[in-house]
């Protein structure tokens, strides 16, 4: 830039042309011309007349991006479809792969089945006895696939060996078997099983082969759990050896044994064909007589209850003695809602069903125990109780007709109220007859009201006791006045 010259104006180079004899000069210049590059230089700004390459290069830049962005308008599409293309190639690969891994684990799985089989059909039926329990202890598909093997009747078959290692072996193969596997429980029952099993106790000192009869046990737990097998079992003679089993269990059995002994006591006393083979034995003495040990009270009342539902189970409970006081009894565990809900139903059915039962469980101390459980009780066991009041109170309505019903017949017939003179007042006689009965329903439900007071004084003095209140807190002319609207409601005694 010349000095002088304003900042932003460019320099215009004129052509000179060579004139004649060597000498130089400016040509002139049209109008026109110089007016167009003059304006050309004013709208770029003058810069666009420098010669530094920098606007061709930006010019050229910018072609180069809208050719570019054009292809990859045209091109995006094959583009994307390629890279789909090569991951769900990758992807599938990955697939196949993976399949054909699983299928030659499947494969190998199924080999090592077919060889344990092989073992039970050879002279190694103990180790493969072993390799059965181990294989199927977690695995259901080793089950489903052992039993289609045919892994179930030679473990049965060795139930007849004299190895007792083999018996163990074999009794634990089959237990893990029909774990979750209703197929195989009846496919074991089938192959003759439970009656071998019976053979074994049989033939075997269970007092120096406790672990035997507990795999035995266990046994008849996981078999009695399929509905088809419960009267098999029931009718094998499984039922007196569980029982002796239970009752010499402080002696040669442990707590899992007792635990076990009682489920599969539960399982069979579902079927109703089962419970007269449990009263042949002595088991509800048995039952009843343990029921105050709360480990194991919940189960037996479970069963219990099982009983209860036939005719004969309903008498053979009632002819046990004491039944109906611990039964009792047992409505007043707070502690424990399940024994209570329990315990309340076999008492109601046996006050629906049994009506000479009633009167046993009155002179038990019911009436108390029930008013208790309405207040404290479940709302299980809170209705089940006043099903049994409502029992109770149709005996008492009964019982009150009964009392009156003789006299009321002996009126139609002949009077039995006034003399020949009031006779003659027809009035007058039924006045008298009338006095009669009040007095005589006044006295009855005097003894009603005495009964319902004290039970009422002693539920509200338990209920107190377990609150930790004072003694004052109810006052008397409260459990009077509750008295009074008990008995103007025929409540039971």
């Amino acid at each position: 830039m010349e000095k002088g010259r304003p900042h932003g104006f460019c320099s215009l180079v004129l052509d000179r042309t060579a004139g004649p004899g060597d000498s130089r000069s400016w040509a002139p210049f049209r109008s026109a011309s110089l007016r167009r590059m003059i304006f050309d230089a004013m709208r770029c700004g003058g810069s666009a007349l420098r010669h530094d390459g920098r606007a061709d290069a930006k010019a050229k830049e910018n072609d180069q991006k809208q050719r570019s962005g054009s292809v990859e308008k045209k091109n995006g599409g094959s583009e994307k479809l390629s890279e789909i293309l090569k991951l769900s190639g990758t992807t599938c690969a990955g697939v196949g792969e993976s399949a054909e891994e699983e299928a030659k684990r499947k494969a190998d799985k199924l080999q090592e089945l077919k060889r344990v089989v092989e073992k039970l059909q050879s002279d190694d039926v103990l180790g493969g006895a072993m390799d059965v329990r181990r294989l199927t202890k977690e695995n259901s598909e080793a089950r489903t696939t052992l039993a289609l093997l045919g892994a179930i009747p030679p473990l049965v078959s060795l139930l007849d060996s004299e190895d007792l290692h083999c018996q163990i072996a074999s009794l634990y193969a089959l237990l893990n078997l029909g774990i979750a596997n209703e197929a195989n429980k009846a496919a074991i029952v089938k192959a003759g099983a439970v009656h071998k099993m019976l053979k074994l106790i049989e033939s075997l000192n269970m007092s120096s082969n406790s672990a035997v009869s507990e795999a035995i046990i266990a046994n008849f737990l996981g078999l009695s759990a399929l509905d088809s097998n419960k009267l098999i079992i029931g009718s094998s003679g499984a039922i007196p050896f569980l029982v002796n089993t239970l009752k010499d269990l402080d002696i040669t059995s442990s707590a899992q044994t007792k635990q076990d002994s009682l489920r599969a006591l539960y399982n069979l006393s579902i079927s109703p064909l089962n419970v007269p083979l449990i009263l042949e034995t002595d088991l509800l003495p048995f039952l009843l007589s343990t029921l105050g040990d709360m480990e194991v009270s919940e189960r037996i009342l479970s069963i219990l209850s099982n009983i209860v539902s036939t005719a004969e189970g309903r008498k053979g409970v009632s002819i046990v003695p004491d039944a109906f006081p611990v039964l009792v009894d047992v409505l007043s565990w707070t502690d424990s809602p399940g024994c209570q809900e329990k315990a309340s139903y076999i008492l109601m059915v046996m006050a629906h069903k049994c009506y000479g039962d009633r009167q046993v469980m009155i002179e038990a101390g019911i009436v108390s125990s029930l008013l208790e459980l309405t207040l404290l009780g479940t709302t299980l066991a809170q209705k089940r109780a006043s099903r049994i009041l409502e029992c109770l109170q149709v005996k008492k309505g009964k019982q009150v007709l009964e009392s009156f019903g003789g006299g009321l017949g002996a009126a139609v017939s002949a009077p039995i109220c006034g003399t020949s003179s009031s006779s003659a007042d027809p009035n007058l006689q039924s006045n008298d007859c009338l006095e009669e009965e009040e007095s005589t329903m006044g006295e009855e439900r005097k003894a009603v009201k005495q009964l319902v007071q004290q039970s009422l004084q002693n539920n509200m003095k338990r209920i107190v006791k377990r609150a930790n209140l004072p003694p004052e807190f109810v006052p008397s002319n409260h459990l009077k006045s509750l008295t009074s609207s008990s008995t103007s409601k025929s409540l039971p005694f």
